[in-house]
C-alpha cells in the first residue's frame, strides 16, 4: 500500500512539531507554516511555506495530500478556512482545535472532517466516557500549572458563551442546571499534586457526552493552582469586548506566575464510584500534538466515517488511552475499576 501523504499546517510549533514527529513513520509528511527556518523536523519531512490568509498558497499546500492536519491558530481566525481548502483538494481534515464555531461554519460535508482533536477540547470529552454510564454520578477535573503561548491565550479569552460552555453549571437528570455550583477553594483533588482551586464549568463537549451517555449527574471543574488566571480572565471579560485582545499579555503573565517555584503539570481525571481514569503530563500543547496524530491515524485507518465530527464522538476512548499510556510525552495514564 502506498504511504499516505500527510500535510501538517503549523507543523513547526509545540503542537504541530509533536504531531509531525508522531506521523513521520506512518506516511510522507509535509510540514507547513510561514517560517520554515524555525523547523527542525525528522528526516524525510518536506518543509513548505504557507499562509492561510492566501488562498492560492493554502491550496498548493493541501494539493496531493490524503489528509490535512491543522495545528495553526488562533482557532477563531482559522475557523473552517483550512478545512474547506483541504476538502476542495480531496483530502480528509483534522483540526486540533476548532470546536463548535468551526464545526458550524463548515457544516455537512461528503468528505471527512474532525474538529477538537487536542487535549482540551478533545481528551476532556473523550476520556470521561470510560467512566460514564447511564445514571452514574461523574466528576471531571482538568487543569494545572502550564505555560500559555499568546495564540492560546487569545483563544482562551474568546472561549466564552454557549458555544464553549456554562460556568457554574452541571448536568443532572437529562438537562443542564445553571448556577448550580460554587467555586471550591484550596481543596485536595485526587490526582493533583497540590491544593487547588476548582472552578465549575460545564464545557460544550461535556454536555455532548451527557446527551449521549445519560449520566445521572455530570460535574466538570477547571483546576488552577492560584487565582492568577481566573482573576486575569475576570478582568478581561469585564472590559469592553473591543479591547479583549489587549488582555492577552496579562493572561500569559498569569500563567507564568503560576509556574514560579513549581514544575509544570497538567492533569485530567474523571471519576464515578470505583471507576477512575487519570492522565498526567507536563505540557498540554505537546499532549495535543499526540492526540492530533492519533486522530489522523484513525482517519487514515478508516475508523472515522465521512462527515463533520468532533474527535470525542468518533475516537475509541480505550484505544486512545492505551496509545497515550505508551507515549513518552505522557507521564502516566491510570485506569481503575474499568475492564
Amino acid at each position: 500500500m502506498t504511504s499516505p501523504r500527510i500535510a501538517v499546517l503549523g507543523g513547526y510549533g509545540a503542537v504541530g512539531g509533536v504531531a509531525v514527529a508522531r506521523l513521520a513513520p506512518h506516511g510522507r509528511v509535509r510540514a507547513g507554516g510561514r517560517s520554515p527556518s524555525r523547523a527542525d523536523p525528522p528526516p524525510g519531512v518536506e518543509l513548505s511555506t504557507v499562509d492561510i490568509a492566501e488562498p492560492e498558497s493554502l491550496a498548493r499546500f493541501c494539493s496531493g495530500a490524503n489528509i490535512v492536519l491543522n495545528c495553526a491558530g488562533p482557532s477563531y481566525r482559522v475557523l473552517d478556512i483550512v478545512a474547506r481548502a483541504a476538502l476542495a483538494e480531496g483530502a480528509a481534515y483534522v483540526d486540533v482545535a476548532g470546536d463548535i464555531p468551526a464545526h458550524r461554519a463548515l457544516g455537512d460535508t461528503t468528505g471527512t472532517a474532525v474538529f477538537s482533536a487536542g487535549a482540551m477540547p478533545g481528551l476532556t470529552g473523550l476520556l470521561p466516557r470510560l467512566v460514564t454510564t447511564t445514571g452514574a454520578d461523574v466528576r471531571v477535573h482538568v487543569g494545572g500549572a502550564v505555560r500559555m503561548p499568546p495564540a492560546s491565550a487569545a483563544d482562551v479569552l474568546l472561549a466564552r458563551g454557549p458555544d464553549f460552555g456554562e460556568p457554574g453549571a452541571l448536568w443532572r437528570d437529562g438537562a443542564i442546571v445553571r448556577h448550580a455550583l460554587a467555586p471550591e477553594r484550596r481543596v485536595t483533588v485526587p490526582g493533583f499534586p497540590c491544593l487547588v482551586d476548582a472552578m465549575p464549568f460545564l464545557p460544550a463537549e461535556g454536555a455532548r457526552l451527557a446527551e449521549e451517555l445519560a449520566p445521572g449527574q455530570l460535574r466538570f471543574h477547571s483546576v488552577y493552582v492560584s487565582e492568577a488566571i481566573p482573576s486575569a480572565l475576570a478582568m478581561a471579560w469585564a472590559d469592553d469586548p473591543e479591547y479583549l485582545s489587549e488582555h492577552t499579555e496579562s493572561l500569559v503573565a498569569a500563567a507564568h506566575r503560576d509556574l514560579r517555584g513549581r514544575d509544570p503539570f497538567y492533569v485530567l481525571t474523571a471519576r464515578s464510584g470505583d471507576k477512575a481514569v487519570t492522565l498526567r503530563a507536563a505540557d498540554p500543547y505537546q499532549l495535543s500534538g499526540v492526540v492530533a496524530a492519533v486522530t489522523v491515524r484513525a482517519v487514515l485507518d478508516g475508523l472515522v466515517p465521512p462527515g463533520t465530527h468532533f474527535a470525542d464522538q468518533v475516537l475509541d476512548a480505550r484505544a486512545v488511552a492505551d496509545v497515550l499510556h505508551h507515549d513518552p510525552l505522557v507521564e502516566s495514564v491510570t485506569v481503575e475499576g474499568i475492564p
